[in-house]
């Protein structure tokens, strides 16, 4: 019975591909047109117009919808969300990127050459990629910053009231439009003589 069905549906997709015109198709040297004329054709007549009709339809959607799946997923990964954010230097200027959301900021900044050194590479063992969150919403709209975080942000030159690791700064959609201002100095520069321009 199972069989008999199985083989139904494989006829409908058959003579749908085919425009109900008896097909043959070879594989290993078999040619199937003798069988399709013979035992095939029958199955076809017993079928209702609304059973081929749904036969066809399933076909097609199967087949669209695989098509569509695959192209979303690749889509996904190379159009991943990006939010803008913006690093003001020590100078003022303004340096304007998009940031794919998962990186942070000291990645970020390194990917689009600014100057934001992070001596640690992210392992919370220096403070030498410190921004300042430019506008107290975005800062509130971070996670809080961790005990290890917070020893770091201790050793930072110019320490603010919303002074962050950059290593800690996530891109997620809600941080679209953050603002940060790079210190004049970082501790390492100040170690290796670097003393900041008066204002």
């Amino acid at each position: 019975m199972f069989a008999s069905r199985v083989s139904r549906i494989g006829v409908l997709i058959l003579k749908q591909l085919s425009g109900g015109k008896p097909t043959s198709i070879s594989r290993a040297g078999y040619n199937t047109s003798s069988c399709y004329n013979q035992y095939l054709q029958p199955l076809f007549d017993q079928q209702s117009e609304t059973k081929l009709s749904r036969g066809a339809i399933f076909h097609k959607h199967h087949l669209f919808s695989t098509v569509s799946a695959s192209d979303s997923s690749n889509e996904g990964i190379e159009q991943k969300e990006k939010i803008s954010v913006t690093f003001v230097d020590k100078d003022g200027e303004e340096i304007h990127i998009k940031v794919p959301t998962g990186m942070s900021m000291l990645e970020a900044a390194h990917e689009n050459d600014i100057d934001l050194e992070g001596a640690c590479e992210g392992s919370l063992a220096c403070s030498t990629c410190h921004v300042i969150v430019m506008d107290m919403d975005y800062y509130n709209k971070l996670e809080e910053p961790t005990d290890e975080e917070n020893d770091m942000l201790d050793l930072a030159f110019g320490l603010t009231e919303t002074s962050r690791l950059g290593c800690q700064v996530i891109a997620k959609p809600e941080l679209d439009g953050i603002r940060l201002a790079i210190p004049a100095a970082t501790r390492n520069f100040a170690v290796d003589g670097y003393v900041p321009k008066p204002h």
